[in-house]
């Protein structure tokens, strides 16, 4: 038994979740969700708890059950809580503007870059900590996907830590060119 997969999932108030055939539907506060579940696999919800299981011991079975499991597991948090990514600039004349759904991205290229966020992610910069980009939304793997779009543009380098990062991201420094010694001719 997989040891994810055999974990039940209990779903909190003001969550529903319908299941038609393989199709799983979880609405809730934040904003509803959709996910077509393999065959192999079965969903049952029992109360306020889910149950995954799996219909056979083949090693395709075995590892769609963790993974269904974890998927309809970051559905019901999605809903319910909704999925946060916090993305730092660091550098100088490195900066980000929000306007609407547009993210603009000045990092030190000879054009500014426009990003437009995907429907159901919301882009807003912090007010608390300047040059700090404040991605939210209900599913998980969206808002992920487009942090690291984001971050490719100018991933941290390590001489002077220049870049974006995630927040709390450690970037492993090192101290550059060797002093000016050496051979002499």
């Amino acid at each position: 038994m997989s040891r994810i997969g055999k974990q039940i999932i209990a779903v909190p108030a003001g969550v529903e979740i319908s299941i038609n055939g393989n199709n799983i539907k979880v609405k809730g506060p934040k904003g509803e969700l959709e996910f077509d579940c393999p065959e192999q696999i079965k969903v049952v919800v029992k109360e306020n708890n889910i149950q995954v299981t799996r219909k056979g011991d083949e090693p395709e079975d075995r590892s769609l059950h963790g993974l269904t499991r974890a998927l309809v597991n970051n559905m019901v948090i999605g809903v319910s809580d909704g999925f946060q990514k916090k993305l730092e600039i660091i550098g100088v004349g490195y900066r980000a503007q929000v306007s609407g759904k547009k993210l603009t991205l000045n990092l030190g290229f000879s054009h500014p870059v426009e990003l437009t966020a995907p429907e159901g992610i919301d882009v807003k910069m912090d007010e608390e900590q300047k040059n700090t980009i404040v991605i939210s939304g209900v599913d998980k793997q969206v808002v992920g996907q487009f942090a690291a779009i984001i971050r490719k543009f100018r991933p941290p380098e390590p001489y002077k830590g220049k870049g974006i990062r995630y927040s709390g991201e450690y970037v492993p420094r090192k101290s550059g060119k060797a002093a000016a010694g050496g051979k002499d001719k």
